[in-house]
């Protein structure tokens, strides 16, 4: 699902709201999530999951092709940890 079917279905579902508007609101929702995760923060949305970042060490590695030995640098990465709700809904009973 790309983010303009995700703000077509939900202009739709949502009464009273134009598809321009509706945009707003999703562009909001993303915002405040992109700034929250990178202030550090932890973001829990109650029956779909939670969102943070882990901070991964930097390491030497393997480059496959010439067997030479590479510095890979340390980084953040997401880690999302899905919510009970979302886990039944996917693998029902």
């Amino acid at each position: 699902m790309t983010k303009s079917v995700l703000i077509e279905k939900a202009s739709e579902k949502i009464e009273g709201l134009t598809r321009n508007q509706t945009e707003i609101v999703v562009d909001t929702v993303f915002d405040c999530i992109r700034n929250a995760l990178i202030n550090g923060e932890k973001l829990e949305i109650r029956g779909f999951g939670n969102f943070r970042l882990k901070t991964r060490k930097p390491r030497k590695a393997r480059n496959p092709k010439t067997g030479e030995s590479v510095d890979v640098p340390g980084k953040k990465v997401l880690h999302f940890k899905m919510g009970k709700a979302l886990k039944e809904a996917l693998n029902p009973k």
